[in-house]
């Protein structure tokens, strides 16, 4: 089980000796303008040479050492996938395969040979697991990384240097962390150095301290050594807490049960809409639907696989175990157990009347009913289940995905090409809760959506959204898509497994799987699917696999709206799955009927 949360320890008592030896040391002023200098061997020499070292720990994932980075581009085999890293954001890819299934044993392994730069900027050819491991081994999160993140260097820099009766020899202007890790790298221990005050740093938090000497440097950073995390694991998701954070983040708000399960049978419906309340005098409170409430008591701890949170209720005994922090994401917490025991909550801070019937739009002002609506468009990504415009069916942008950021940015994507824009969920003129979308580079859903129906909207399936203006036409619905679910992984994992053909297609009792013969079908893990015949590409259009607000699981195809090959794009209802077969219908309002079948080629 990876590691999503990890303790962070302070030394504090070497932390205070080593700002106690860097301060109390002594600067010696040389030349005639009495030049305050350092060694390139000093206290304050290292906390230089710390601040501006190499930070390899976004790739953390990958190399498992904060002071080692792989150089751009390299490959891995993920689940026994290869994927190429080009950048920093391909790295996502790993995560988001990782976090496909809950209880997979995460395996990652780099094909060699790898370049990789270490702290001081130096760059090694690695031409096996067993070198890099050895590397790793003095850097690795609790090792030797001693490098300082949490603030840096404003550049440019002037160092002076000093020949040996005391009179300047050279200066050096440093424009980045590289150039000054070099600088001192390149200096005998005893040459003395000579930094040209005011100089200016930056913190973690985006706030600017100037300096003007030695010591109020060696100061600022030492003291900023321990004040923020630096995220130095393995994860590649920012979601470490400290102690006092953890917490504050489970006491802040009340938590809605949105997924239980126990000795692997979900519990979810018996405890839908119920709410748990953490307070800080280690308390719990389990309320009902009906405000009956259940008082039991729970603590945490840290440990090295992440904080383990134990509850104890006396007639609560789905809740009265030691629970494992699974994962951390904003707004929701998972636990985990072994034995196949699940908990998945989700943060409500602002509770109101999640009251979404179609009637309810006669009210003056719905500012409830937008916060909802809001609250729940920011919890997962939506998929594109159904789009209409001016009464016509518009399938080009089946299976498209949706994500509405808290900051008002909007994505839709095929899985390859983002378009960017903006939403809002706001009142229209006639105070109807209505979603405002703009979508730079695909304008078909750039529209005054007004609210028709929302399904599910508390869970446990996934929610549903019915948008529609009928006095013109427009209608879309999407379909909420959130992480977690097995079944959707597993159908998936499967359908990554190699190249597929249609055994059978039949519309409406018509057998036309001829009409497929030859075709090879692969679909890649960025929701991408390709047709070829013999190796030369066909076509290329969408894939997802989803659970719909019905518990039903579904295979989106999209591959355009015209020819033999639109005449799959549906989304597609799955029987059956198996590693080598998956049968599909779709069924429509009209009751027009298909039937789909995908064999593994051999």
């Amino acid at each position: 089980m990876k590691r999503l949360i990890h303790n962070l320890i302070y030394p504090g008592i070497v932390a205070i000796s080593l700002l106690f030896n860097a301060c109390q040391e002594e600067f010696e002023e040389v030349g005639n303008d009495e030049q305050e200098t350092i060694t390139a061997s000093s206290a304050t020499a290292k906390l230089i040479t710390d601040t501006a070292a190499n930070d390899g720990s976004f790739d953390n994932i990958v190399d498992g050492a904060s002071c080692i980075a792989v150089q751009f581009p390299y490959t891995v085999d993920v689940a026994g996938l290869q994927i190429t890293i080009d950048s920093r954001e391909d790295l996502k890819k790993i995560e988001y395969i990782f976090d496909e299934l809950e209880d997979d044993e995460d395996v990652l392994e780099i094909v060699f040979p790898i370049t990789i730069t270490l702290a001081d900027f130096t760059e090694i050819t690695i031409e096996d697991k067993a070198a890099l491991r050895e590397l790793a081994e003095e850097c690795k999160e609790g090792g030797t990384d001693d490098d300082i993140e949490c603030i840096d260097f404003n550049y440019p820099i002037t160092l002076l240097t000093f020949d040996i009766p005391g009179q300047i020899a050279d200066e050096f202007v440093i424009n980045s962390d590289r150039e000054l890790r070099i600088f001192f790298k390149e200096r005998a221990s005893e040459s003395l150095v000579s930094i040209a005050y005011p100089i200016t740093l930056k913190k973690y938090d985006g706030s600017e301290v100037q300096v003007n000497s030695n010591e109020e440097l060696a100061r600022a950073l030492e003291a900023a050594k321990d004040e923020c995390d630096e995220d130095d694991d393995d994860d590649f998701n920012d979601d470490d807490f400290e102690e006092e954070r953890f917490e504050a983040y489970l006491t802040e708000c009340p938590w809605m049960i949105y997924e239980m399960k126990r000795f692997g049978t979900i519990q979810t419906e018996q405890y839908r809409d119920y709410m748990l309340y953490f307070k800080e005098d280690g308390a719990v409170a389990f309320k009902t639907m009906m405000g009956n409430e259940v008082m039991g008591t729970w603590s945490f701890e840290f440990t090295e696989d992440g904080p383990k949170v134990t509850m104890d209720f006396e007639d609560l005994t789905d809740f009265t175990l030691t629970w494992y922090v699974h994962e951390l994401e904003e707004n929701k917490i998972k636990f985990y157990t072994d034995g196949d025991n699940r908990i998945v909550l989700k943060s409500r801070c602002e509770e109101g009347d999640n009251d979404d019937d179609d009637d309810d739009d006669d009210d003056d002002d719905d500012t409830d009913g937008v916060e909802d609506l809001t609250y729940l468009l920011k919890e997962c990504v939506w998929v594109i289940q159904e789009l209409t415009l001016q009464g016509e069916a518009f399938d080009r942008l089946l299976g498209y995905e949706f994500s509405f950021e808290a900051d008002g940015e909007a994505t839709l994507s095929d899985g390859i090409t983002n378009f960017n824009g903006t939403w809002e969920v706001g009142l229209d003129d006639e105070g109807a809760r209505t979603l405002f979308v703009e979508i730079m580079g695909e304008t078909a859903v750039n529209f005054e959506w007004p609210l028709a129906d929302i399904t599910n909207e508390d869970g446990p399936s996934p929610a549903r959204v019915k948008l529609a203006d009928d006095t013109i036409g427009y209608r879309m619905i999407l379909q909420q898509v959130c992480d977690g679910d097995e079944d959707v992984a597993e159908i998936r994992n499967i359908m990554l497994g190699g190249l597929w053909n249609v055994t059978l297609y039949e519309d409406e009792g018509t057998d036309l799987t001829q009409d497929y013969a030859d075709m090879d079908f692969g679909f890649s893990m960025f929701n991408q699917v390709e047709v070829s015949v013999n190796d030369d590409p066909l076509a290329a259009g969408v894939w997802r696999s989803v659970r719909d607000a019905g518990d039903q699981l579904v295979v989106y195809l999209n591959l355009g709206d015209q020819g033999t090959l639109g005449e799959l794009t549906e989304p597609w209802y799955v029987i059956e799955f198996a590693n080598d077969r998956i049968e599909l219908v779709y069924e429509d309002a009209e009751v027009n009927y298909k039937k789909l079948v995908f064999e593994k080629k051999q």
